[in-house]
């Protein structure tokens, strides 16, 4: 049996940024299935990624400003297994330490993302939104401006909250 930790999302401002679990698939689909009854923006970026940099901001106030109304941002960093410890950490606390987020375990990039998409493209950043049910409802690609991300997000935030079992992404 695995232990998959729910991260909060934001830490708290000037600390050091929170430590990120390395996930392998079957725990990303634990860590989804947590989320289940919450609006979910799933964003898989990587510090080599210029606009995944720029679009960080954003998310993290989309994230402020929509908590109170069930939306929860899972970040999930692609970077190298290997390089987080000399590259992702130090990132983070530099840049964004409020940034809780995971990353990958193995060395094949797909395996987190074809939880979600098994036709991704391998381009970064890409998000997907998720019903309150789990479904994937929207797929973003590339930088994207935060009026972007709200309009994706805002349609399933007024969805209610599912009773019985929940759909699997």
């Amino acid at each position: 049996m695995s232990l998959v930790v729910v991260l909060p999302f934001l830490a708290a401002p000037g600390m050091a940024a929170p430590p990120a679990p390395a996930l392998d698939a079957g725990q990303f689909r634990q860590v989804l299935e947590k989320q289940q009854g919450q609006v979910v923006l799933v964003n898989f970026w990587a510090t080599w990624c210029r606009a995944c940099l720029k679009e960080i901001p954003a998310l993290l106030d989309l994230e402020r400003q929509y908590h109170d109304r069930g939306f929860r941002l899972v970040a999930v960093s692609l970077d190298e297994p290997g390089d987080y410890a000399g590259v992702v950490a130090p990132f983070l606390d530099k840049w964004f330490p409020e940034l809780a987020t995971y990353r990958r375990s193995t060395a094949d990039m797909d395996a987190l993302v074809s939880v979600l998409d098994p036709a991704w493209n391998e381009l970064l950043p890409t998000s997907y939104v998720l019903d309150r049910a789990g479904t994937v409802r929207a797929r973003i690609q590339g930088g994207k401006p935060a009026d972007e991300f709200a309009a994706a997000i805002r349609p399933w935030l007024d969805q209610a909250v599912p009773t019985g079992r929940p759909t699997k992404p």
